[in-house]
């Protein structure tokens, strides 16, 4: 496995990144610019990030692709689109995005989100956006949400099924998925369906936490590793087993420092694998 983080951490040029990068233990990164980022920037950090094996695991994308707004719809599938082209231009292992929603919130939960109608949306809005970006040197994937498609292995493997895409893979973020008691007490178990199901389709994963609160009703909590309660060192161990270099990132911390802090323990734990 390859450690990495979300954050591009302060820096001032293109070689200070990397050393940044090296000097925390990352093997992977973020690529934290955009496609509407100069050629000549972007082409500087692909070549500090090749000199110190750097693997570029992730473009994000995060913008609703399916808004309700036809203007904002249309900026963010031209964004998605443009995202892929440049993960695809760097080689990346996938760019991500999450799969969106009518709501308001960009990234919230409602009951839309699961209607059939929904459904074909995202389908087809994938289709579009793989279709348009002509890719082939990446892959295409949507992070699962507690709230939003694919919710499980079961739901993913059915959408890659619907998109018949061959540059459509997986995201994999196991804590956003620990959406019920049965998937927090059992996580081993449920860690195993996954690495079953989707197996060598998983490009990228997220790591960190997850709390269960004793306020009713049920209540899960996202928290940074060593904080929560799962087998993060299971997670990695099966991740591994897909593909020994699989970037694991870091995620939603709020300062450099955190991320410091947390990667500290995450090699402490994850130490010999």
């Amino acid at each position: 496995m390859r450690l990495g983080t979300s954050s591009p951490l302060a820096h001032g040029s293109p070689s200070e990144w990397a050393a940044n990068q090296v000097a925390l233990g990352c093997r992977a990164i973020n690529f934290h610019l955009n496609f509407e980022d100069s050629d000549e920037l972007i082409d500087e950090y692909v070549r500090r990030a090749r000199a110190n094996d750097l693997m570029i695991a992730e473009v994000g994308i995060w913008r609703n692709a399916l808004s309700s707004d036809p203007d904002e719809r249309k900026r963010n599938r031209d964004y998605t689109v443009g995202q892929l082209k440049l993960a695809d231009r760097l080689g990346a292992r996938c760019a991500v995005n999450v799969a969106g929603t009518t709501g308001s919130r960009w990234d919230g939960g409602y009951k839309q989100n699961f209607t059939p109608e929904m459904r074909r949306e995202i389908v087809s809005m994938v289709q579009e956006v793989i279709d348009r970006a002509e890719v082939t040197n990446t892959y295409f994937t949507i992070e699962p949400m507690p709230w939003m498609v694919p919710t499980g292995p079961e739901d993913y493997l059915r959408l890659i099924e619907e998109v018949k895409r061959e540059h459509f893979a997986v995201h994999m973020d196991i804590i956003n998925m620990t959406n019920s008691a049965e998937r927090y007490f059992e996580p081993e178990p449920f860690i195993d369906r996954c690495v079953s199901l989707l197996g060598d389709r998983i490009r990228s994963c997220h790591i960190k936490d997850i709390h269960l609160k004793e306020e009713y009703t049920l209540q899960l909590e996202e928290c940074a590793p060593g904080q929560g309660e799962y087998p993060l060192r299971y997670y990695v161990e099966k991740m591994d087993s897909i593909d020994k270099d699989m970037p694991i990132i870091l995620e939603h911390l709020n300062t450099d420092e955190d991320y410091i802090k947390h990667m500290t323990y995450l090699k402490e734990v994850l130490n010999g694998i």
